[in-house]
């Protein structure tokens, strides 16, 4: 298909991180269920809320863009929940669950940082500082939540998990 555009590749992964954010809306409060760490807990509650900002963003963009909110089955994101969900079953009621949490939810992250800094630069190409302006606001929040993460990793869980070793 010749016929593609920089504009029909910024819709198709807006589509696949709207799925991945509705996926990460359902994965959080498992994942907050399970945390023993009560700031990893309360991090990870905190973080549904900002998820349901990024998903009524996007909301905003597909309106600007005049097209539905629909998502595409992204893999990716699946993949990432998944491997969450493993280190769930395979090291409840260890000291290593935290660290194992912590690091699923990084790799999140660093998918949505990805996707979310690449919009971003296609929004700008495209003309479309009014998406730009919300992609970059996401962004920004999601770098914010990979540092809690990482302070707690560093502050904490890594060390208890590696004190139980």
């Amino acid at each position: 298909p010749q016929d593609k555009t920089l504009d029909d590749l910024f819709l198709d992964t807006l589509k696949d991180i709207y799925f991945a954010e509705k996926q990460i809306l359902k994965a959080l409060p498992k994942m907050a269920k399970a945390a023993e760490d009560p700031q990893l807990k309360a991090g990870f509650e905190e973080h549904r809320d900002q998820t349901e900002q990024h998903v009524e963003r996007l909301e905003q963009i597909f309106e600007m863009l005049d097209k539905p909110a629909r998502g595409k089955t992204c893999e990716a994101i699946l993949g990432i929940i998944g491997e969450g969900e493993e280190i769930m079953d395979d090291f409840k009621g260890t000291h290593a669950l935290d660290a194992g949490l912590i690091s699923a939810a990084q790799a999140v992250e660093h998918y949505e940082m990805a996707r979310y800094g690449t919009l971003k630069t296609w929004a700008n190409l495209l003309g479309r500082k009014d998406a730009a302006a919300l992609l970059e606001a996401t962004y920004k929040e999601e770098l914010e939540t990979d540092k809690k993460l990482t302070q707690l990793a560093v502050g904490n869980d890594n060390s208890k998990a590696a004190a139980a070793a």
